[in-house]
């Protein structure tokens, strides 16, 4: 039997999951990741602490599971996105600390860019907007700040690369310095319509063409590991962002499927086929993991605190000893008692784009109990994932109507489901009640890392097609609206206040 050993670098965790042929779970191991906060507004990670940890999980998943290197029939990697790396291409060490996607230093430089009138140029190219939570301007920021960083990147002298390219790079002994298409969407850097590094936002964020990776496929060999790591060298062929990961994983490989993944932010991908929606709803266009010679996209939109919120009622508030209790402390109301909650820590997200925002709770009174905040604050992560649905569809009618094609008109037929916070039915139910469409939880929870291992397979005859893969998919629980729906859009327009509130607190 052929096995995949898929590696996902998380924001709060590096992990090693091995996958038999009918995407089972083998054997796993896992890594904390220490976060670093030096300043208000900024997060690091350590680099070789990512790739230390990495590689023990792969090494101890492989002891777990009895497995021998000649039994991996290949590697795939899924990552956190836009987390970006600045190394010395002679002795691979990295310059700094990684600079997290979470991170909002640039702010004030893409607001610049933003005010230059260089927005609407950069989501024609990119499809993505000026925001700190892409990786060009922590480039940008770390060839102007460290020093001798720019002329050094000008010489070839440095790589730098998101944390698959990282990876990639010790991975294979520094032989290879790539990253995948999906990964290199996320940078505002790439042409997501040529695939390929496109110079007006090279000339954008002055950022030298020495300094990138080559764009490869998802799907296909990128390169093979260095021998002494596992004793032979494996092939490594899947990489894609987390994100487009768990949209494969999921199997939603058709025009019109959609993911959400519930983890410390919620991120919920549209697939649109071979056709680039540009948003008018400030959503971001996207490449999905690539597989053929076309290049696909998705439609996606950006919570950046989704489970997280829970992390801070426990650790912040302490109204909660551990992220499982909010379920029943929640459930014991039976509504928030008029509490709003935008949990808006590292500024909003989609659609909003607003990294100056601050999080706002309020309608508070004498008779507020910690299970109102509960509640409340379960029904921010539904409410934001809501928005970013009305969104999309918004954005499909508008695509089929400048080009005339009717049966692009998307309304969504259901909502499915991954990541830590999809364990909790509570939010579950509240998701598919406000949504109005039925919510399906994979009976496979580990779909980020699954999708790696997809991707992998494919590219290496464990699998033959995406139908053969699609095959694989189950789903594990079916939640279905109990709400009416006057309801449910009268607690959205409550809770949208609250963000227009929040958002006009936010300025200057």
């Amino acid at each position: 039997m052929p096995y995949l050993l898929a590696l996902d670098q998380g924001t709060t965790s590096s992990r090693a999951i091995i996958f038999n042929e009918r995407a089972q779970v083998c054997a796993q191991a896992q890594q904390e990741l220490l976060q670093h906060f030096p300043q208000p507004g900024w997060v690091e990670h350590d680099a070789e602490q990512i790739w230390h940890d990495q590689l023990t999980c792969a090494q101890q998943a492989l002891q777990l599971a009895k497995l021998e290197t000649r039994d991996i029939s290949a590697i795939g990697m899924t990552n956190q996105r836009e987390t970006l790396v600045l190394w010395d291409r002679a002795s691979g060490k990295p310059l700094s600390r990684a600079i997290v996607w979470q991170d909002r230093r640039t702010a004030e430089h893409c607001a610049r860019l933003k005010a230059d009138g260089y927005e609407a140029e950069l989501q024609a190219r990119s499809g993505l907007l000026l925001d700190p939570y892409f990786s060009a301007s922590k480039l940008a920021w770390m060839l102007d700040t460290l020093p001798g960083a720019r002329a050094r990147a000008e010489k070839s002298e440095l790589a730098c690369g998101t944390i698959d390219c990282w990876l990639i790079w010790n991975l294979t002994g520094g032989k290879v310095h790539a990253t995948d298409i999906s990964n290199a969407s996320r940078t505002a850097l790439l042409n997501i319509h040529t695939g390929e590094w496109d110079d007006a936002l090279l000339r954008m964020f002055n950022i030298p063409r020495a300094v990138l990776p080559q764009v490869a496929k998802s799907s296909g060999l990128i390169g093979r590991t260095d021998p002494a790591l596992f004793g032979s060298a494996i092939p490594i062929a899947g990489v894609a962002g987390d994100q487009q990961a768990a949209l494969f994983g999921q199997a939603c490989h058709q025009a019109g499927m959609a993911k959400n993944t519930y983890g410390t932010g919620c991120f919920l991908l549209l697939h649109t086929g071979d056709r680039a929606v540009r948003s008018q709803q400030r959503l971001l266009t996207t490449c999905a993991a690539q597989t053929g010679s076309t290049i696909e996209y998705a439609l996606e939109g950006s919570v950046f605190i989704g489970g997280a919120v829970v992390q801070w009622l426990r650790d912040a508030l302490g109204i909660i000893q551990k992220s499982s209790e909010v379920e029943a402390l929640a459930a014991s109301v039976s509504d928030s008692g008029g509490v709003s909650f935008v949990p808006a820590f590292t500024g909003l997200g989609a659609p909003h784009w607003e990294p100056r925002a601050l999080g706002l709770l309020s309608g508070l009174s004498r008779g507020t109990t910690r299970a109102h905040i509960a509640r409340a604050a379960l029904e921010a992560i539904a409410l934001q994932s809501v928005e970013l649905v009305r969104a999309m569809e918004a954005d499909m009618r508008l695509d089929a109507q400048t080009h005339n094609q009717n049966h692009n008109t998307m309304q969504l037929t259901e909502l499915r489901v991954d990541g830590g916070a999809t364990a909790n039915n509570l939010l579950m139910q509240m998701q598919t009640d406000l949504l109005g469409v039925p919510v399906v939880r994979a009976q496979v929870q580990e779909t980020t890392a699954l999708g790696a291992a997809y991707l992998a397979g494919l590219a290496t005859g464990v699998w033959s097609s995406t139908q053969d893969i699609a095959r694989h998919w189950q789903a594990g629980a079916r939640f279905t609206p109990i709400l009416e729906s006057a309801q449910a859009q009268r607690q959205l327009s409550d809770w949208q206040k609250s963000v227009r509130a929040c958002v006009q607190l936010s300025q200057p």
